[in-house]
């Protein structure tokens, strides 16, 4: 068995530092952060390197708690770039990383990366270090290209081909959900012996059940006022207008439903969008519809208050066209609120129809407006769905998820001593 005492974790593109639902930040953010804390408090050593977006030297911007920080390396311009638009710099966030290591002495018995960009740095990383890597994507690109339908039969652009180059040599695949690894298997031919699963988990220390009262009264909201909250970022994929549609229908069906009702939706800026922007059509949207009135954008909010938004709302509403595992759900449950969803990814796996929540099919917004309308008319079985939702959340606290992970880990042995082991 390995002992782990030092982790690298890589989360090139994106800090797990930064405000949720922004661009290119989200369930990724969370659980890197979430996940290097827990270890820490095990005793575990963990160094986060991501790309710096600012003074142009490795340096230590904020902590993780004890024994856990977030090392950011100079890789390009000072500035928040696409993924696609990092790449080229990885060489260079290889090379910085090797020798801030090397100046603090740091010798590491593991690397964990996250998302293909990150994968590819731990290629590199791994053949100098001599350590084994365990590699989670979080969302596969050759998933989302076929939900936006493109052609897929073989990865053909740079991700999907990094994907399933990084799929051939890693030690250990971490796949979030059984629908997960079958798309490894699938789509990527991915060896079926290096896939473990083990899903993400939550913070039932800063999620859990409160007074609904006293959390609409910490938003300025009123007892009588009744939410629905989306929670997650601006982009075409998440099905932000299923939801203008579904409530459309209720205003034109059963409007006494939506007396008192908001749509209130965390994620994006709804100051600095452009006409061409995601948010942008989302608002023009909103009015064409007649529904300014009903949904309030809120931009982008700190974990730290969204316990409150969930415990205020009578459900999370997450009508995605694809979502590899979907956090905020598990978040959502942990606070007690029950979660209507498309059956896809994650999402197909984490909610359970009529148990915790409900499904709806993808982009169909008469079966959400109904799903919305039963939550709505029928307080005691929101309760219920509520009371199993608090129940699933359990089996995901970050302590179990920990557990399993390091099981996994301790499995791994270095690529080198694989090698002499196989001959």
């Amino acid at each position: 068995m390995t002992v782990i005492k030092r982790i690298a974790m890589l989360s090139v593109h994106t800090c797990p530092l930064a405000v949720l639902g922004g661009k290119k930040t989200g369930g990724m953010n969370v659980y890197v952060r979430e996940l290097a804390r827990e270890f820490a408090r095990r005793g575990i050593a963990v160094d986060v390197f991501t790309r710096s977006h600012a003074n142009g030297v490795p340096h230590i911007g904020g902590t993780l708690g004890e024994g856990a920080r977030v090392v950011h390396i100079p890789a390009g311009p000072d500035d928040t770039l696409d993924p696609d638009q990092v790449y080229p710099y990885l060489p260079a966030f290889v090379d910085n990383v090797i020798n801030f290591a090397a100046r603090e002495n740091l010798h590491y018995d593991l690397i964990y990366s996250h998302y293909w960009l990150s994968g590819i740095v731990a290629h590199s990383l791994r053949a100098a270090w001599n350590v084994p890597v365990a590699q989670m994507f979080h969302t596969l690109g050759m998933m989302k290209d076929r939900i936006a339908h493109k052609a897929v039969s073989w990865p053909a652009d740079l991700r999907a081909f990094s994907e399933a180059d990084i799929m051939t040599w890693a030690d250990r695949l971490i796949a979030a959900t059984p629908a997960e690894r079958e798309q490894m298997l699938w789509l990527y031919r991915a060896p079926r012996r290096k896939i473990e699963i083990v899903p993400p988990g939550v913070d039932l220390t800063n999620f859990h059940p409160m007074s609904t009262d006293h959390a609409k009264r910490s938003l300025g909201l009123s007892p009588q006022d009744r939410v629905l909250l989306f929670v997650g970022r601006i982009e075409p994929l998440k099905g932000i207008d299923s939801i203008f549609g579904a409530l459309a229908i209720l205003k034109r069906t059963q409007p006494d439903l939506l007396r008192h009702l908001h749509l209130v939706i965390i994620g994006g800026d709804p100051n600095t969008d452009t006409d061409d922007s995601e948010m942008g059509r989302i608002k023009a949207l909103r009015s064409e519809m007649n529904l300014d009135d009903i949904i309030w954008l809120m931009g982008a909010k700190d974990q730290d208050v969204l316990n409150n938004f969930y415990s205020a709302s009578e459900a999370l509403i997450m009508p995605s066209d694809y979502e590899s595992f979907g956090m905020v759900a598990l978040e959502a449950m942990a606070s007690g609120t029950p979660v209507i969803a498309s059956e896809v990814g994650g999402l197909a796996f984490l909610v359970q129809d009529d148990v915790n929540g409900y499904h709806v099919p993808v982009r169909e917004p008469d079966a959400l407006a109904e799903k919305i309308a039963l939550i709505l008319s029928h307080p005691q079985k929101r309760q219920l769905l509520a009371c199993n939702a608090i129940e699933t959340a359990q089996q995901y606290a970050w302590p179990v998820i920990a557990d399993r992970l390091l099981a996994v880990f301790e499995t791994m042995k270095p690529p080198r001593s694989e090698a002499v082991t196989a001959l």
